[in-house]
């Protein structure tokens, strides 16, 4: 007897919940009306537009991957792409690093000289900021074990390759707008600051 109820509720349970995904469906995909059909005065808006307007409004987008700073030594060159301030309180660098030399790149000297990031061979650990107006330096940012908040070019960069790059900093100050980044022997590149969302 108990077999037989419980698969008779389940049975009813979903009945009522395949009848209740269709209602559903049949309401969203109910006509409202005049709502598919086009409206005339924005399509003869846009249609009115000039080719000069659509042109500002192309130039008015951000870029992506506009670069902001570039830093170049010999046959590699470095190339920053966003500096983010997120609400959690860091800073996020990104770009492309580019080997123009027939050699494989494997930023030996880019990991930083402290013991703790000895670990992290060919990437970006021992790049820094440095705030000029409030005379900080900030370093890269790590996990527990030492391993930085950063990207590590595993294999290395091959001749002719350009890789994405990354790497997370505490970050400045509300009112700094601007830092330096240096990585390695690089010469130091000066960025301006962008709010997250």
């Amino acid at each position: 007897m108990n077999i037989r109820r419980t698969t008779k509720g389940r049975t009813v349970l979903t009945a009522v919940a395949i009848t209740t995904g269709l209602v559903l469906t049949v309401a969203g995909c109910g006509g409202g009306g005049d709502d598919d059909k086009p409206d005339k005065a924005a399509s003869s808006s846009t249609s009115g537009r000039s080719n000069d307007d659509a042109k500002d409004e192309e130039s008015k987008a951000p870029a992506e991957n506009q670069v902001l700073a570039e830093s170049k030594q010999g046959d590699i060159s470095l190339a920053i792409t966003s500096a983010v301030r997120d609400e959690g309180g860091f800073l996020t660098v990104s770009g492309t690093v580019t080997n123009n030399g027939s050699r494989l790149f494997v930023a030996a000297d880019w990991r930083g000289d402290e013991n703790e990031l000895r670990q992290n061979a060919s990437s970006v650990a021992g790049a820094s900021l440095v705030d000029q107006t409030g005379k900080k330096k900030y370093l890269i940012l790590r996990d527990t074990e030492g391993r930085c908040l950063c990207t590590r070019f595993v294999g290395g960069v091959k001749s002719g390759e350009t890789a994405e790059w990354y790497a997370q900093f505490p970050a400045p100050p509300e009112d700094t707008a601007k830092v330096s980044f240096q990585v390695g022997s690089m010469p130091p590149a000066s960025v301006e600051i962008s709010e997250g969302e």
